[in-house]
């Protein structure tokens, strides 16, 4: 018979330096002309992000990376050998942050299974098997390693967790979500990636997932994807790093599946939306979030975590859902609860969940 899986507690992490404000200057100053400062004046006060942080060095005077003696400082930006060079340095070292961060909240000794989900780095051998020597795992854990899925990819990690455990009770699943999205500015002088790149920040977040009833029980997984979207969201591997496209027109199409009765289904589900009680949206970014609560009719504070997790880390890719379901772990108790995020495809991608006693 099958086990319940839970979420029995999750650890958060993100580096030091606040790279935000210095972005914001150095973005300004590439913009062709004073229309395109004042649009993005306007939309970068809008965004309600006070906050992203970044694992890029300090430069030698102590200065953000966009300065001149910053990571980003040269006239030609680093190409992609260098900066994944710093992502196999850095993944494991923010992991390593989160997982102690879970630590201080449950045992984690006997972990038979490790899913780690990143998109924005490759290293062979993978962080994954970097993470599992690290910290002391035995070699016998099962790994599973979900790459480049984007935004979404909690929840393919969290879902895989719960066909583990749901497949076998014993299993004790660590479960880590890693990104460093600020590995890979581009220095594009138009707005619409100028835009994009706003939103993203580092950070990691790594949970453990039992049968044990903790926490938040893991419900019945849903995906879906909106007809002729794939062209909205992209990575694009270049040699100069990965190159984001996030199109402007991603919130539009967002409220407009939610508002189709069939997409709005099966984007939570099929759980009536009067019954639930919690909503852990990826946060990326407020107009995303808007999207969701005036196309679901949602009440004016159902996305208050979601929409703290941003203002204060940005868009963290696959680490922010796991944020969200962190500070929601730390709230009132939920008895019907959506996980919902969006990413390439357009996918949406989600399962849900409720406190356990």
């Amino acid at each position: 018979m099958s086990s319940t899986a839970h979420i029995a507690a999750i650890g958060t992490a993100v580096p030091a330096q606040d790279i935000h404000a210095a972005f914001i200057e150095w973005a300004r100053a590439r913009l062709p002309d004073g229309r395109a400062v004042r649009i993005f004046d306007r939309m970068a006060g809008r965004a309600a992000i006070a906050h992203r942080w970044s694992v890029l060095p300090l430069g030698a005077q102590g200065g953000s990376p966009v300065d001149p003696d910053g990571f980003y400082a040269k006239s030609v930006l680093p190409g992609t050998a260098e900066r994944m060079r710093l992502y196999a340095q850095a993944a494991p070292e923010l992991s390593i942050a989160a997982i102690e961060a879970l630590r201080a909240q449950v045992a984690l000794e006997g972990i038979t299974h490790l899913v780690v989900a990143s998109c924005t780095g490759f290293i062979a051998p993978g962080i994954d098997q970097i993470i599992a020597a690290r910290i002391g795992l035995a070699p016998s854990v099962e790994r599973l390693l979900v790459g480049f899925m984007g935004c979404y990819a909690a929840v393919a990690a969290l879902r895989s967790a719960r066909h583990i455990v749901r497949s076998d009770a014993d299993a004790r699943v660590l479960v880590v979500c890693v990104e460093l999205s600020t590995l890979h500015l581009q220095d594009n002088p138009a707005l619409e990636p100028l835009l994009a790149m706003l939103q993203f920040g580092d950070g990691a977040a790594a949970a453990l997932v039992t049968a044990e009833p903790a926490g938040f029980a893991l419900d019945h997984p849903f995906a879906t994807t909106l007809p002729d979207s794939a062209a909205l969201i992209r990575w694009d591997i270049t040699d100069q790093g990965f190159a984001m496209h996030l199109s402007g027109e991603v919130p539009a199409r967002i409220a407009a599946g939610l508002s189709d009765p069939v997409f709005a289904a099966a984007a939570t589900g099929g759980r009536p939306r009067l019954e639930i009680d919690g909503w852990a949206v990826h946060a990326g970014g407020r107009s995303i979030l808007d999207a969701v609560e005036h196309s679901l009719g949602l009440p004016a504070d159902a996305l208050d975590a979601s929409r703290a997790v941003l203002s204060e880390y940005g868009n963290m890719s696959s680490a922010t859902l796991m944020f969200v379901l962190a500070r929601m772990l730390d709230g009132p108790p939920v008895t019907n609860g959506v996980a919902l995020a969006f990413g390439p495809g357009l996918a949406a991608e989600g399962f849900g969940f409720r406190s356990v006693a």
